[in-house]
């Protein structure tokens, strides 16, 4: 057993990529197992449907790709932050926060132990056991074992062995434990999903008769103080946020809705630390404007569309542009980066309920622009992301290279598409699982010379900071027209973002220093 501690910046940094991207190959694993199980299905090939997410980890740990396995961690964990969600209860054991995959508590057995006996590690609270009384900061936890699991009672006296031994043994050792909930969840393909609510301590056991008649351990948590805030508790809170802003939060909003009604949902604006109101001096701009003169040299090749009278399949035409697949998969959730992705648009003729047109639909979530003390503004939605969703579009008003540096010398107040590094490649890539797999390298996109202004007009993207380690990527989309010289710049989550959790997206800039884009 371990523990890690006094880490600096550059190492947090590090185990924050490393968490990243095991968790960026487990999810591109999953929809590549889908997506192949969906193709069979429609092909007659497909009897019953499997656990994408059950083969996608033993794919990963037959290649040894499973974190913090041979050193069993206690207390934090390098590169997983509280708050963090995870929509499988197996990618919490890929990540070794529960190495456990059905029992609640995760512990050290004893023949691994220094003092020879179990020692509990962690442990996952979703309302499977009836005498779990769970009031946040405060928890009563049930032992393990002695539970008919079809109906949630228990049958027999539970026993102090494994998992409640090691709870037991942790309290008398002070070791902490890691709290995971897991909470119903719409959004989730499982109905559930698992958040990391941080460390508590064990302050209490004892067995007592259960609410079924058959006696039960008990076990006292208490939150260790001074970390941040409760990821279930920050959930809690953007559901209310949602349906009662000023009463949750009487002061600090300037505006309910700053896009004046030209996003589909809501964006509202925020600030309880000073009296900056600049986000109000811009025009709002949902999607990207042309200058006079400009749409024609832009629109000039709309290109003719699918001609798929229904929902299209990989024999359409934009299928094929895509490399014979489509982007995104059923759910719109974002399947594989590639140098630009074409959306089926207004010439087509698929209804649009096209499964591959996802970015041109526009905002979907509750976006919320913020004062920082720490990145000045700053974007965070009350709802939460998957790893893959859209988020929203870079807009502004477009102009050529030769346009901007008229106006411009110094290249402030706008966004410069080639400067993004390539952080699409990241999306889908299952080279540590299957070294042949090469990163799509079509379709091709020439070197990308205009430039988005936004000293005047500008959406909510343009308050994203900018982060070496983000959690946010810019991936180019065609679908109004077909100059690849001119994508759309769509922004979709790199991992799954819990509400009220800030974006950050890598704008390619030199010193980490600068925060974020100069706008």
């Amino acid at each position: 057993m371990v523990r890690v501690s006094n880490l600096t910046p550059q190492d947090q940094s590090y185990f924050r990529d490393l968490v990243r991207r095991t968790r960026i190959t487990f999810e591109s694993l999953r929809l590549v197992v889908l997506r192949d199980e969906d193709r069979s299905g429609a092909l007659g090939l497909l009897a019953k449907r499997g656990r994408p997410d059950l083969k996608s980890a033993a794919l990963m740990k037959n290649r040894d790709l499973w974190l913090n396995r041979d050193k069993r961690i206690i207390g934090s964990i390098p590169g997983i932050n509280i708050g963090d969600v995870y929509f499988f209860r197996m990618e919490l054991c890929v990540i070794g926060l529960h190495g456990q995959v059905q029992a609640g508590i995760d512990y050290v057995p004893a023949s691994l132990s220094s003092s020879g006996e179990p020692v509990a590690t962690s442990i996952i609270v979703s309302g499977g056991y009836e005498d779990d009384d769970d009031k946040g900061y405060e928890l009563i936890y049930t032992g393990q074992g002695g539970q008919d699991r079809n109906v949630h009672k228990h049958f027999v006296d539970q026993k102090l062995q494994r998992g409640n031994l090691g709870l037991e043994r942790s309290m008398a050792y002070g070791i902490e434990i890691r709290v995971i909930r897991g909470i119903k969840c719409d959004k989730s393909p499982t109905g559930k999903v698992y958040v990391y609510d941080g460390l508590y301590k064990i302050v209490d056991c004892w067995f007592d008769v259960g609410k079924s008649g058959f006696s039960v351990y008990k076990y006292k948590l208490l939150r260790i103080e001074g970390q941040e805030e409760m990821g279930s508790l920050m959930m809690k809170l953007a559901e209310e946020l949602k349906t009662n802003p000023l009463g949750v939060r009487p002061k600090g909003y300037i505006s309910l809705d700053m896009s004046m009604g030209k996003e589909n949902v809501a964006v509202s604006l925020f600030n309880d630390i000073d009296d900056d109101h600049d986000p109000l001096l811009f025009e709002y701009l949902a999607c990207p404007a042309y200058p006079p003169g400009f749409q024609e040299k832009i629109f000039g090749d709309r290109g003719g569309g699918c001609q798929c009278v229904r929902n299209c399949t990989l024999d359409c035409s934009c299928a094929k542009l895509n490399g014979g697949e489509f982007a995104y998969d059923g759910s719109g959730i974002f399947l594989r980066g590639k140098p630009v992705v074409y959306e089926c648009g207004p010439f087509c003729r698929c209804p649009p309920s096209c499964p591959n047109r996802v970015s041109q639909k526009g905002v979907r979530n509750r976006l919320e622009v913020f004062r920082s003390l720490e990145t000045g503004w700053g974007v965070r939605s009350l709802d939460l992301i998957r790893a893959g969703a859209f988020i929203c579009e870079f807009s502004g008003v477009v102009l050529t290279k030769q346009q901007a540096e008229a106006i411009s010398m110094n290249g402030e107040g706008f966004v410069c598409p080639n400067r993004f590094p390539g952080r699409w490649v990241e999306w889908g890539d299952i080279s540590d699982v299957f070294p042949d797999y090469m990163p799509p390298a079509l379709p091709s996109l020439p070197r990308l010379d205009f430039s988005i202004d936004v000293s005047r007009a500008r959406n909510v993207a343009c308050y994203i900071s900018h982060s070496y380690s983000p959690n946010v990527f810019v991936q180019f989309v065609l679908y109004d027209h077909y100059n690849v010289a001119f994508p759309h710049l769509m922004i979709f989550a790199l991992e799954n973002i819990p509400p009220l959790r800030e974006l950050s997206i890598d704008y390619g800039m030199a010193e980490e220093s600068v925060g974020k884009l100069t706008l």
